[in-house]
């Protein structure tokens, strides 16, 4: 979404609200698409002493699976992200100031770019998940398995010093 924030640009005290909602499903993370709903993105441009800040947040549901026991689950996901916009740079360049394109500016994009770089690498269902076991892929949420404990290949040496005494 595109706002003009050209009847705002020098006058100190005003401000524009925005609401809007965004369809990222398209957008493939690890070969899943997690954004099926709708983004809803809300947020304001306050021109504070003929500087624009910009501040959004952007809010959704997702549908994540854990990284440890594969079991789908629903994730409230909730971005905020704030800039200062600029007609042109003064000194050098800097990721907190956006330049404005014929007055405008695309809170669109910049709700989608905060999104993306605020996913997770690595979702869990529950912070204490214990995930599968190796061997016969039981949940070890629902409580252990049968499978004998085998010691870790790497330490078989020490093991068969232990069986010798």
């Amino acid at each position: 979404m595109v706002i003009d924030v050209r009847p705002i640009l020098h006058t100190p005290g005003k401000r524009l609200d925005f609401r809007f909602e965004l369809d990222l499903s398209g957008l493939e993370f690890d070969g899943r698409n997690p954004i099926s709903r709708p983004v809803t993105v809300e947020g304001e441009i306050r021109n504070t002493a003929d500087l624009l800040e910009l501040a959004l947040t952007a809010e959704t549901t997702l549908d994540a699976v854990c990284d440890r026991c594969g079991k789908a689950f629903l994730l409230e996901k909730r971005t905020d992200y704030r800039c200062m916009l600029a007609e042109e740079l003064q000194n050098e360049e800097s990721d907190e100031i956006v330049l404005l394109e014929d007055g405008k500016a695309d809170a669109g994009e910049l709700a989608r770019t905060a999104l993306i770089l605020d996913m997770d690498s690595k979702t869990l269902c529950s912070e204490d998940c214990k995930g599968l076991c190796p061997r016969c892929g039981a949940d070890w949420n629902l409580g252990p398995c049968s499978c004998k404990k085998e010691p870790d290949p790497r330490l078989a040496a020490l093991a068969s010093l232990l069986e010798n005494k």
